[in-house]
């Protein structure tokens, strides 16, 4: 099925601050620890020094004509190159030369650069700036391990259930918002996983059948919701929503130190709709980091489901290719697709759930999983909790199906489909942007809760990836 193409350009800046940008203040600490790293006459001691652009004195960073712009932060390479994508090749700051590890300036100090600038880029007479190194409460530089370390002590810190018998369905509301979503149980057990060679629309993929041992975990009710994604899209719409709630500064200090999306080129709806229709076009390191800003939200540890994971959801407890029976002639009572849809993803949880309560199973969209797909590990997969851990940047699977589809086949629990780099083919970014697949607006994704808390390194595994970026040259360099 061709689906219509929406490209609608929309503005996405965020409303400044009322006050003036003090240099001394606001400024100078952000181009200290940032920018004069690099760009200074000597160096320092974790960065070699770049002579062809000096920001270390007024005189020099005036120099060029197209750094600093007083009035425009739009030409202004100061601001631009902070806000690129971060596999982009002129993203400042970039990857240390010494660890190559992104420590990307923060959106908060990327608005504060872009005000100044609006401002006429006042810089006092005689200031002269010193690189330092960008120090984190406690000491030493913020890295993605010692984060995700932060964010997993506070999981541990905060009451759960631990038997499986205490596990209940439950509505949580963000911290921070209005926005909630709902948790069903899912009951750990054993099911048979892929379909026989009989069964109608069966692919080699989803053979053999294979038992699958399961164990528990809760899953959301429907798919995410634009209400829940967007939060983690717009840190600075986020930060304004939040500022009446009182939360902890030291909640804030884990979210807001998260790798959040860029913005978009496009807007991301394609006209189709927002409140309460389920997000989509992101890719899976898009979805991943979403659990990790939610996991730090609201101390409880999300993750994406493993593929094993979603098809035992999506079956509850059936054997049949779709969880009402085998006869596809009842898909319209629980899937939105291709004949139903009109043209278009919709809200979620408006169709009959599947026997385990989850809605949107099948249809709507498809989900992300965090697994690499294979078309062939079914033959060597782990009896239990399997798990296809990625290497490399395609394929990854999706499952279930989406309103695009004309074909019912395509909804059947059993079904794979793979991720593939014609999901980005019109990205106009070079390298491609690691959040969006702007042509796949069929897919989308729901989280689970693990009954069993990770340890903080699995956490680490669960959340990064490591090959998101499109270019596999650009991944082993990390």
């Amino acid at each position: 099925m061709n689906t219509p193409r929406f490209l609608l350009l929309v503005s996405l800046a965020s409303p400044l601050a009322l006050h003036a940008v003090d240099f001394e203040k606001d400024v100078k600490p952000i181009l200290e620890t940032n920018c004069v790293r690099c760009h200074n006459p000597k160096g320092t001691e974790f960065e070699k020094g770049d002579t062809d652009l000096n920001l270390s004195t007024k005189e020099t960073a005036f120099e060029s004509k197209s750094t600093i712009v007083p009035g425009n932060a739009e030409k202004s390479k100061l601001y631009t190159t902070t806000v690129l994508p971060d596999d982009a090749e002129k993203l400042m700051p970039p990857r240390t030369k010494v660890t190559n590890d992104l420590e990307r300036i923060s959106k908060e100090d990327s608005e504060t650069l872009k005000k100044w600038i609006e401002e006429g880029a006042k810089w006092p007479d005689g200031v002269t700036l010193t690189a330092r190194k960008k120090e984190v409460a406690g000491g030493g530089v913020e890295t993605e391990e010692t984060l995700v370390a932060k964010i997993h002590a506070s999981i541990l810190a905060s009451s759960g259930p631990s038997a499986e018998a205490d596990m209940k369905a439950y509505t949580n509301t963000i911290p921070g918002s209005e926005i909630s979503y709902d948790m069903l149980p899912i009951k750990g057990g054993k099911f048979k996983m892929g379909s026989p060679d009989n069964e109608p629309g069966h692919k080699p993929d989803e053979s053999p059948v294979h038992e699958v041992e399961i164990a528990p975990f809760w899953m959301e009710k429907c798919t995410a919701t634009w209400n829940e994604f967007e939060l983690f899209m717009y840190p600075n719409e986020e930060k304004k929503a939040r500022e009446a709630k009182k939360l902890d500064p030291a909640l804030n200090a884990l979210t807001d130190a998260i790798t959040h999306p860029t913005q978009p080129y496009v807007e991301m709806s394609f006209g189709m709709g927002k409140d309460g229709y389920p997000a989509i076009s992101m890719t899976q390191h898009a979805a991943n980091k979403y659990c990790e800003w939610l996991s730090a939200k609201t101390g409880h540890f999300y993750r994406l489901p493993t593929e094993a994971e979603w098809e035992y959801a999506a079956r509850a407890g059936t054997t049949t290719a779709y969880f009402w029976g085998d006869d596809p002639k009842q898909i319209g009572e629980y899937c939105w697709y291709g004949k139903n849809s009109d043209f278009k993803y919709q809200k979620v949880g408006k169709k009959k759930p599947n026997p385990w309560g989850l809605y949107d199973m099948l249809g709507n969209v498809y989900q992300w999983t965090l697994d690499q797909y294979d078309a062939h590990y079914y033959e060597h997969s782990p009896a239990a909790n399997p798990w296809n851990k990625a290497t490399k940047p395609y394929p990854h699977v999706a499952r279930g199906g989406s309103w695009d589809d004309d074909d019912v086949t395509k909804l059947r629990c059993a079904g794979r489909r793979a991720s593939d780099p014609s999901w980005k083919i019109q990205d106009p970014q070079l390298p491609k942007s690691v959040w969006y697949h702007t042509d796949a607006q069929f897919l989308g994704f729901r989280i689970v809760r693990p009954l069993k808390v990770p340890t903080a390194e699995e956490c680490q595994s669960y959340w990064n990836s490591g090959v998101e970026k499109d270019n596999p040259a650009l991944n082993k360099a990390e």
